[in-house]
């Protein structure tokens, strides 16, 4: 990764959308690092105002409280900008299969805004968060981005929306956009309360509370598990590439390898056994697979390192690591 491409962001005000969610809030403070001028757009539906607590009063730094559903909030935010990174969706495959009008609403209704917006404004480009469930269910592995297959829930329907939406504003509007496919990124300030929180951060509370964790189906279900600092490598690379040849496309947002559920949990064990010895002997249950879940997922990361000069940083095994030890230092719970 060549820090010296990233040197242009230090003259450009960037918009992160979902700014104070999981991936937004780690995006938000990267740019600052690299002293771009940044704009969080946050309804707070999600997001967390902690996220926000260590840049809030940063002077290149401002938050716009708002939701993407209302046009006018979202061209407030897009004013002056240079660069748009779009984070700002409702995750969760069971959350769209409960609430499918609401998922839609946001990912796409939302998304749409956030398009026009950003064509209003005369924004360069336009990087967004897409998704690896477009790939539903094709059984083809690793995924390639030009093979997908029918999606399995609302959600994924409304992110392959999204990259069709893209596309068609960048043919009828020559607006330039990204969309990268995330495929299950875990990492610091990752939620692990609520209904629908992502299984990493969900498991490791449970763990260090001692409880069991339950694992969907038989623990052989497998994915792409990727870690933060590889996504926000993947953004500014998405955002500063001088390649056009790169503009205008998808890629696969991953490592290109894959840990089942089972192997998960061990390494899960193993690294917050050092903390709490009493952990090596919490027991892990199983459940019955839930719907929507597609059972297996790899991506290939070849074109990214091609077109965009991708090269992630972090294997499951370092970024368990980190993530595990970030949580214990800052997850109150009864240890």
């Amino acid at each position: 990764m060549n820090s010296k491409q990233f040197e242009l962001l230090s003259s450009s005000k960037v918009l992160v959308t979902g700014g104070a969610g999981f991936i937004g809030s780690n995006l938000c403070e990267t740019l600052l690092d690299l002293n771009a001028e940044v704009v969080c757009l946050d309804n707070f539906a999600t997001g967390k105002r902690e996220n926000l607590s260590a840049i809030h009063d940063n002077s290149k730094f401002t938050l716009i409280e708002g939701d993407i559903r209302n046009l006018d909030a979202c061209k407030r935010a897009v004013a002056g900008v240079d660069y748009v990174l779009h984070q700002a969706a409702l995750g969760s495959v069971p959350r769209s299969i409960n609430d499918p009008i609401t998922s839609n609403e946001v990912n796409i209704s939302g998304f749409l805004n956030m398009l026009v917006a950003s064509r209003d404004a005369g924004v360069k480009r336009f990087v967004y968060a897409a998704s690896s469930s477009t790939y539903g269910d094709s059984e083809a592995l690793p995924k390639v981005e030009d093979k997908i297959g029918k999606p399995l829930s609302p959600y994924a329907i409304t992110k392959y929306v999204n990259e069709l939406y893209a596309d068609i504003f960048h043919t009828t509007y020559g607006l330039d956009t990204i969309g990268l496919r995330y495929f299950n990124v875990f990492g610091r300030k990752q939620d692990p309360h609520g209904a629908y929180a992502a299984v990493i951060p969900k498991f490791v509370i449970q763990f260090m509370k001692h409880e069991s964790p339950v694992i969907n189906g038989d623990g052989t279900y497998s994915r792409d598990f990727t870690y933060i600092d590889n996504v926000i490598q993947m953004n500014l690379l998405a955002l500063t590439t001088g390649n056009q040849e790169a503009l205008n496309q998808v890629y696969n947002t991953a490592v290109g390898d894959r840990t089942n559920l089972k192997q998960l949990t061990q390494l899960l064990k193993k690294y917050l056994s050092e903390y709490d010895p009493e952990i090596a002997n919490v027991e892990v249950e199983h459940g019955p697979n839930r719907a929507g879940d597609i059972p297996h997922s790899l991506a290939s990361v070849d074109k990214a390192k091609e077109l965009l000069g991708y090269e992630p940083q972090y294997k499951i095994e370092a970024g368990l690591k980190e993530a595990v030890e970030w949580y214990w230092e800052n997850l109150l719970v009864n240890k």
